[in-house]
């Protein structure tokens, strides 16, 4: 069942990386130039274990725009904005 990158981040809790937008099974296109993205899920730290509240999406318009400090960087962001608000 397609679901997209963002709900796969969602679902699985973690980082995903799409080199290829094109060839990501699922690939729900939010505009058509977009050639790769990046989604961070935006976790909380529970009592009773993780809970992910929603997600960070970024696309690029060139092909493998996101690399692994990209993904470390981000995760650091989303960790922020977790930290920043009052859930």
């Amino acid at each position: 069942m397609a679901r997209g990158v963002c709900a796969d981040a969602y679902l699985q809790a973690k980082t995903i990386v799409v080199p290829e937008v094109d060839l990501y099974p699922g690939h729900i296109a939010c505009d058509g130039e977009t050639k790769s993205e990046i989604v961070c899920p935006l976790i909380l730290d529970i009592e009773g274990g993780p809970r992910v509240l929603g997600v960070l999406d970024l696309d690029c318009l060139a092909p493998n725009g996101f690399d692994h400090e990209d993904k470390i960087g981000l995760e650091k962001i989303a960790s922020l904005i977790v930290k920043a608000c009052n859930w």
